[in-house]
């Protein structure tokens, strides 16, 4: 809340330098901050009493949305990547698979392995979980198992994330 929109009958008072001017009505602050050709900002409003600063309300505004916008400049979005693999892979294949994965990780995305069944390699599916392990026991210098292997569905997964 600025100037106006003020409604509290006490209010404690900074000025624009930070030092604390003290307990007083709200036209009071409010007739003070024009004397400065400033605002009167409610920055505290939960306190008792609510707590008021003179500031130049335009700049205050600009500052605040620029500590934002470097705040979501240093974020950085992980993604999870999918390498997806089949019952009866040969192993050049799988290694290509690895070396794609071992990219995705080196990026800082998250790699998801999914072992899609079809048909009749639903009856094999305990036979094919050695596949990821394989797949997770090459990539374990630079890999580590968040998610360990799953059955959903027809397909079994399971998440790599990179070491740490």
């Amino acid at each position: 809340m600025i100037n106006e929109q003020i409604r509290d009958r006490e209010v404690r008072l900074i000025s624009e330098n930070g030092e604390q001017l003290g307990i007083m009505s709200a036209r009071e602050a409010m007739k003070i901050a024009q004397e400065a050709e400033l605002d009167l900002v409610k920055i505290a409003p939960q306190a008792k009493p609510p707590v008021c600063k003179i500031i130049d309300y335009g700049k205050y505004k600009y500052e605040q949305t620029r500590k934002e916008k470097e705040a979501r400049k240093k974020q950085k979005t992980v993604e999870v990547k999918e390498v997806r693999l089949s019952p009866n892979i040969d192993t050049n294949d799988l290694n290509t698979k690895i070396n794609n994965a071992k990219k995705f990780i080196a990026k800082g995305n998250k790699v998801k392995v999914t072992l899609r069944f079809r048909g009749r390699e639903m009856a094999h599916v305990q036979q094919s979980k050695h596949i990821l392990d394989d797949f997770a026991e090459t990539l374990a210098d630079v890999a580590v198992v968040e998610k360990p292997a799953k059955m959903e569905g027809r397909a079994m997964s399971m998440v790599l994330a990179e070491k740490r």
